[in-house]
């Protein structure tokens, strides 16, 4: 991973009933050369949608939410314009990607995020950028991975338990779990703990150090931090059923192929990948500015997260390599040498 395509420094942990094995590569800062620590925190982008969807459906097993009540019953007025409407849309339609709704980062001012990184942005703003453009495609027609979905679920959420989607998280999993190093941060721009520094390739800039960052511009699709033994701990704790009923994890485990090379396949919040040893991981992948982020684990309880400080980078090297690093992790017959 840490090669003229890759990032400064990469982690990763493996988790299986062995114990845990942590591996790192590189630097966690560039100028002072400090490596990465193997209990690290850092952003984890878009991983983030796991534990959203994971609130949303123990609200449609508290009865609270229905997954295939239209969107317009929780947020009123909400979804409307350019052939946008909450009507027709649902919320298995929101958590699935497949409402035709556009995503807002295809309309942000990237430049403008980059050059300010400490600005907060409104999830409602965010919103009405992405429906100022016309739909994708008519709801539950196709598949479109759209940031937006998650704004929306983050504020259902906030409608249904009246409180932000971040405190939700904290009192139905990170606090249940046991989760120290997961966070939601809001406008907080620092990562607390041990932290690698998180580098942007930014054109002519080159490099940049964007540690210091307010997530709010990814908000409920994307802005939380973790650890990577907090997030094998979180994916095999989802997967084996120990935070939704069956009914539940049923549905956020009913996919639908995503259509690209990668023979992925997307539940609600959760996707499935082909391994090259057979079967199938489940899990997400993430990417903020600052770091690139995947986590996974297989039916016979192996689980692997891997972290890079880099993102976006120069090319598509990174993605490549961070998943062929992840399957290799969960197609191993065995750990090296485990963690206590």
């Amino acid at each position: 991973m840490t090669t003229a395509d890759g990032a400064p420094g990469a982690l990763l942990e493996v988790s299986d009933a062995h114990g845990r094995t942590v591996l790192t590569s590189g630097v966690a800062n560039i100028e002072t050369h400090a490596p990465i620590a193997e209990d690290s925190r850092f952003r984890i982008g878009s991983m983030t949608k796991m534990f959203v969807a994971t609130v949303v459906l123990q609200l449609v097993g508290e009865d609270r939410v229905a997954l295939d009540a239209p969107v317009e019953q929780y947020l009123p007025g909400l979804i409307r314009g350019n052939g946008n409407d909450g009507h027709d849309i649902t919320v298995r339609q929101l958590l699935q990607h497949t409402s035709g709704l556009p995503d807002y980062l295809d309309y942000l001012n990237q430049e403008q995020v980059l050059n300010d990184p400490l600005q907060h942005h409104d999830p409602l703003e965010l919103v009405q950028l992405a429906l100022a453009n016309p739909r994708l495609f008519p709801p539950g027609t196709g598949w479109q991975y759209s940031n937006t979905d998650y704004l929306l679920a983050g504020m259902l959420i906030e409608k249904i338990t009246g409180r932000p989607y971040g405190e939700a998280i904290d009192q139905r999993i990170i606090g249940p779990l046991g989760l120290r190093d997961t966070s939601v941060p809001g406008d907080e721009p620092s990562i607390p703990g041990d932290h690698p520094q998180g580098y942007v390739k930014h054109g002519n800039s080159g490099t940049i150090d964007l540690t210091e960052f307010n997530a709010s511009v990814a908000g409920a699709a994307g802005g939380m931090i973790s650890s990577a033994t907090d997030l094998n701990q979180f994916i095999d704790s989802l997967v084996n059923g120990r935070l939704l009923n069956p009914p539940e994890l049923q549905a956020m485990m009913t996919t639908r192929p995503t259509g690209d090379s990668s023979q992925d396949a997307y539940g609600l919040g959760l996707q499935s990948t082909p391994l090259p040893c057979g079967g199938l991981y489940w899990g997400h992948d993430g990417g903020i500015p600052g770091f690139q982020t995947i986590g996974a684990t297989t039916t016979d309880g192996r689980t692997a997260t891997m972290m890079t400080n880099l993102y976006p980078g120069e090319n598509e090297a990174q993605d490549a390599d961070i998943r062929t690093t992840l399957a290799t992790a969960l197609c191993a017959s065995s750990p090296a040498k485990p963690k206590p």
